[in-house]
C-alpha cells in the first residue's frame, strides 16, 4: 500500500497509474475505520470498473459545528492503516488540515436544492457546505472514474450525487447498504462514546425503523401516523433523546404527507449521551 500526505506527490503517482490504463476507484472516510468501511473499500476493490483502490483519512473541520466533537473525534491511524492493507487498498491518502485548507483558503461548495436543508441539515447548519468542500476537493484531487459511500449517511449520498451531477464531475457515485451489528445497531465511528447502557438502548432506533418499514409495506399511507410512531418507539427508550423522525421522498427528499408509489426514506437521529446517531430505511411503495 502506497502511503501518501501530500496533493502533489498523490497526483503525480495517480497520473502515472492512469497512463498505464488503471481506473480509480475511491473511499474517502474520516478515519476510526470499522467494518461499514470495510465494506466500502471491498466493494470498491471487487467493482469490476476499478483496477486501483484509493482511500483517504481526513477528520474534516469544516463538516464540525462550534459545540461539536471535531477535537474529541476518535482517531487511530496505525490501526486504519492495517485495515485498509486487509481490505485490499493499493493507496491511502492522509493529509493535514494545513494541505486540506491552507491559511488563504477561502473557497467553500454550497449544494441546493432543498437537500440539505432537512434531516440532519436542518439540526447540524454548515454540515453538509463543509462536506461538499471536502468531497470536491477531494474529486479535483484524486480524479476517481468511482466512489463509494455508505448508506447509513444517506442524505450525504443525495447530496454528493446532486453536486456531482450539478458541477459535472466525471465520477460516478455509488452507494453501498448500512453495515449493522448482530442487534441492528447501524456501524458507526461515534458507537465508541456509548457506554455499556447506552449502547444496549441504541438499537431502539432501527426497531423504530423497521416497525415504520412494516406499516407501510401493511398498507398505511398517512406519514403523519408513521411518525407518531417512530417518535413513540424511541421515546419509550429512557435515554434516547430524538432529534428527528422523518418520512420524506427519495432521493429528492421532500417532506411527504401521504405515501405514495415510488421510494420513500424513513430517518431519525438521537442523541444517547455524548452520540449523535443516525439511521434510516429506504422503502420502495408499489
Amino acid at each position: 500500500m502506497q502511503i501518501f500526505e501530500d496533493i502533489p506527490a498523490l497526483r503525480g503517482y495517480l497520473a502515472q497509474m492512469r497512463a498505464q490504463g488503471k481506473r480509480v476507484g475511491f473511499v474517502p472516510t474520516m478515519g476510526f475505520l470499522h467494518q461499514g468501511h470495510v465494506a466500502l473499500m471491498r466493494a470498491c476493490k471487487a467493482d469490476p470498473e476499478v483496477d486501483l483502490l484509493v482511500v483517504s483519512i481526513f477528520v474534516n473541520p469544516l463538516q464540525f459545528g462550534p459545540r461539536e466533537d471535531y477535537r474529541e473525534y476518535p482517531r487511530d491511524l496505525e490501526r486504519d492503516k492495517q485495515l485498509c492493507i486487509e481490505a485490499g487498498t493499493d493507496v491511502l491518502f492522509v493529509p493535514t488540515v494545513a494541505e486540506m485548507y491552507p491559511a488563504d483558503f477561502a473557497t467553500t461548495v454550497e449544494v441546493g436544492g432543498g437537500v440539505t436543508d432537512v434531516l440532519c441539515g436542518r439540526s447540524r447548519p454548515g454540515h453538509f457546505r463543509g462536506v461538499a468542500t471536502v468531497v470536491a476537493k477531494l474529486f479535483n484531487i484524486v480524479q476517481p472514474d468511482v466512489a463509494y459511500f455508505g448508506m447509513k449517511d444517506a442524505q450525504q449520498v443525495v447530496v454528493i450525487r446532486r453536486m456531482v451531477e450539478d458541477l459535472n464531475f466525471p465520477v460516478q457515485v455509488k452507494a453501498h447498504p448500512t453495515v449493522r451489528e448482530d442487534n441492528g445497531l447501524a456501524v458507526s465511528s461515534r458507537n465508541t462514546y456509548l457506554s455499556p447502557e447506552e449502547r444496549r438502548a441504541a438499537p431502539v432506533l432501527y426497531r423504530s425503523l423497521k416497525l415504520a418499514a412494516r406499516a407501510i409495506l401493511a398498507g398505511e399511507r398517512d406519514a403523519a401516523k408513521l411518525k407518531e410512531l417512530l417518535v413513540r418507539e424511541i421515546s419509550s427508550e429512557p435515554l434516547a433523546q430524538l432529534d428527528y423522525a422523518e418520512v420524506v421522498s427519495w432521493p429528492t427528499l421532500k417532506p411527504v404527507t401521504k405515501i405514495e408509489a415510488g421510494a420513500v426514506l424513513i430517518a431519525v437521529a438521537a442523541r444517547f449521551g455524548r452520540a449523535r446517531l443516525i439511521d434510516n430505511v429506504l422503502v420502495e411503495v408499489k
